[in-house]
């Protein structure tokens, strides 16, 4: 199909592969088990900015717990559909995490090279205790090993948006996770 300068345009779609109730249910399974886990604790959620967004908020209201937040912003895709393996930090923590029970919400684990610096670095601020819970798991493109404690969905290596995740910056109000194709 030709755009209007002439140019051949790619059209993309989304295909659903997780639906909204089956994530939201998910999500709740997920809470109630975080909730189990740290029972009697305070716990600081850091949401990664900004496909973790989603994910955190729901999880949040679901975990019975009392909850801070906190968020980071780390950049290692840019507009490409796969990861450079080089990570930014584009915001840092408002608050410091010494002595606190931290708990690290990511939309999305795939190479592990974001997660795995992410992590050593945020250890180094002594927090109380790091855990790591993602939305996604996608261990068949894993290049370096992060300990997931929490995982909702282990996915197919296939480029996914919704509930968060985005193709340059579309789709991440999708309700659902949708798997993103190119048809010329």
């Amino acid at each position: 199909m030709k755009g209007e300068s002439g140019k051949e345009r790619i059209m993309e779609s989304v295909s659903v592969l997780i639906p909204e109730e089956q994530v939201l249910q998910r999500v709740r399974e997920m809470a109630a088990q975080i909730t189990e886990d740290y029972a009697g604790e305070e716990l600081k959620l850091i949401c990664i900015l900004k496909g973790s967004v989603f994910f955190t908020t729901e999880l949040a209201k679901r975990i019975n717990l009392p909850v801070k937040l906190d968020f980071m912003s780390v950049s290692s895709y840019g507009n490409e559909m796969e990861s450079t393996g080089r990570v930014r930090i584009v915001k840092d923590l408002d608050e410091s995490i010494r002595g606190e029970h931290v708990l690290v919400i990511e939309d999305i684990i795939d190479s592990g090279h974001t997660l795995s610096f992410l992590l050593e670095m945020l250890k180094s601020r002594q927090p109380a205790s790091i855990e790591l819970c993602t939305l996604l798991d996608k261990p068949s493109r894993r290049v370096v090993s992060v300990p997931v404690k929490y995982s909702g969905f282990e996915i197919p290596d296939e480029f996914v948006v919704g509930f968060g995740l985005d193709y340059a910056q579309r789709y991440r109000a999708l309700p659902y996770i949708g798997v993103l194709s190119f048809d010329d």
